[in-house]
């Protein structure tokens, strides 16, 4: 546990373009002081040190001696090693997604926290997204779930493939709004601009019948981010990205369900609302208590697991993009 008048000293490893928006929130944030950065890349490295006015490290390993806690924000090819070191030099994590490549990785940083008593958390920020948040009041029992993740064409995440880069945030809020296990998975995706899969579609059926159709694509003309729910009493179509949602349902004691005056829709808008910072603040909170809940890094695992089950689906089927003859 770390005393509630102490700041907590924080680094930040890898300062790309998500490195640095932590970087960000971590500078603007009274509870912490932000000790330093590390990067390969060291002209990138001082660049961000010069910008946010914060030490830089050419060697992560002399940093993880002066802190409490660390951001992992290098490329996911360098997740196991770095994170090691950040667990085994007992400092606390808050790891980009996915956690690693492989199930075997990820379980073995996964138990290292654990047996050091170290907080590990995996940076599914979506959790954090006021309307994730606040759909899970208004379920009852849902028969199907609909996701669209769409996103234009950067080189950012492409060292991995769009569903750990982009579907992984949908499985994981899937897996949490469903009370129960995957039964059956069906992916297809392919490539198109990459030489990894840049579509991905993946048809989930649940034990107890819920059915989930999620869809990811980085190669679209625009964002999207939306969740639509289709249950007995309601359909939700929810936002991530503008921050609202709205519910439709029958009005209490209407007898004509086919009469639209019957109807009703509430609008749900979050403003203000910065899901990055709620994540940073619930990992320093954590950090600072010296524990999470105890099933959280497990939960964080089933996403991978189900996001390297549609991988390996889809490496066995369509890999590339195939013109009509």
């Amino acid at each position: 546990m770390i005393k509630e008048n102490r700041k907590i000293r924080v680094c930040v490893i890898g300062v790309g373009q998500m490195g640095e928006k932590h970087v960000t929130k971590y500078s603007g944030n009274p509870g912490v002081e932000l000790v330093g950065v590390s990067d390969v890349n060291i002209k990138r490295a001082k660049e961000i040190g010069d910008k946010y006015r914060v030490k830089v490290f050419e060697n992560h390993m002399d940093l993880l001696k002066l802190v409490d806690a660390a951001s992992l924000a290098v490329t996911t090819e360098k997740h196991f090693d770095v994170a090691k070191d950040i667990l085994n030099a007992g400092v606390h994590l808050l790891i980009e997604k996915p956690i690693t490549y492989d199930l075997e990785s990820a379980d073995a940083l996964l138990n290292l926290a654990e047996e050091k008593n170290l907080v590990m958390h995996v940076g599914l920020v979506e959790r954090f997204n006021p309307v994730v948040v606040r759909i899970s009041d208004y379920l009852n029992n849902p028969l199907f779930i609909e996701t669209h993740r769409m996103n234009k064409f950067t080189e950012r995440g492409t060292d991995v493939d769009v569903v750990l880069d982009l579907m992984i945030h949908d499985l994981d809020i899937v897996l949490n709004l469903v009370p129960s296990e995957v039964k059956e998975i069906h992916a297809i995706g392919m490539c198109v601009i990459t030489e990894k899969t840049d579509i991905a579609n993946v048809r989930l059926i649940f034990e107890n019948g819920t059915v989930a159709n999620l869809t990811a694509s980085r190669i679209a003309e625009k964002t999207l981010r939306k969740i639509r729910v289709f249950q007995p009493d309601a359909y939700i179509h929810a936002n991530c990205y503008k921050k609202e949602f709205s519910i439709t349902r029958l009005n209490e004691g209407a007898s004509d369900r086919v009469n639209l005056a019957n109807l009703k829709t509430e609008n749900v808008i979050f403003e203000n609302s910065d899901p990055l910072a709620d994540q940073i603040n619930y990992f320093l909170e954590s950090v600072r208590k010296g524990k999470r809940s105890g099933t959280a890094g497990r939960d964080e695992r089933k996403a991978l697991n189900i996001a390297l089950q549609v991988i390996e689906q889809i490496q066995k089927g369509c890999r590339t993009f195939m013109p009509a003859k």
